[in-house]
This record gives C-alpha cells, structure tokens and sequence, in this order.
C-alpha cells in the first residue's frame, strides 16, 4: 500500500463532520446535570430542556447542538426538546456606567468612547429549566 493509498483510506474512515472537543465535553455535563436532577426528581423521562448560553462564554452555538445530538443518545434526555438561548453580552462601562450590548470583550462604550468595560451578562451557560414526567 502507497502512501497516498494510506492517506485516502485514513480520509474516508474518519468521519466527515466530529463534534468539537470542548463543546463536546460541556454536552456531556448537560447530560450529567439534567439526570441528575431527573433523578433526585424521580422522573421516568425528560421532556424539555432549557439552556442558556452567553455570548461571551466561548462556545459555538452550532457545535453545542451538533454535540448535544450525540450526547444525549441512551440517557434520559434521548427524545427531549432542546431549546437553546443565546444571552447577549452586556457591559458596564467604567467610567460613566452606561450599559450597553457587545458581542466582544473590547468594544467601547458608546457613550464615552472609553475602553473596555465590565462584562455584567454574557459569560453564562447553565440549566435553566428541566420539564420532567
């Protein structure tokens, strides 16, 4: 076998389209939450969840859904809707406390012009609610 053999063999038996690692791992902790939860709730099955998840937390909604696919196959969310928020960033400006959205880190503040600010919302990523049967 060629090496160019080799390479297209190794092509074809990876899968096209992998879950990222990161929102991968955080797919598995939602799992571990909500059945948690499930369980100490006594519930047979989980109809809905609700997540939040902050613009500014780091995390690609896309990959988040494409992973929660994956991770929800056998537990207790199998078959459950997912809704997933997606929270704005806000920030606090610190010289004259005027809020305001960003989608960064930072953005000015429209106001003043000063520098980055105090992010207030957007770094979130919890549970927000669970519809248990």
């Amino acid at each position: 076998m060629s090496n160019n053999e080799f390479i297209e063999l190794l092509y074809i038996c990876i899968p096209k389209k992998l879950p990222d690692m990161h929102e991968f791992s955080i797919a598995m902790n939602i799992v571990d939450i909500a059945t948690e939860y499930a369980r100490k709730e006594e519930a047979k099955s989980v109809n809905e969840i609700e997540i939040e998840v902050g613009q500014l937390a780091g995390i690609v909604l896309e990959a988040l859904e494409f992973s929660l696919e994956a991770a929800v196959k056998g537990s207790i969310l199998e078959g459950a809707k997912r809704n997933i928020i997606s929270l704005p960033g806000v920030v606090r400006c610190r010289a004259c406390s005027h809020e305001y959205e960003s989608s960064d880190f930072f953005s000015e503040c429209p106001v003043c012009g000063a520098g980055p600010g105090e992010i207030i919302q957007g770094r979130e990523l919890r549970v927000k609610s669970l519809i248990v049967e």
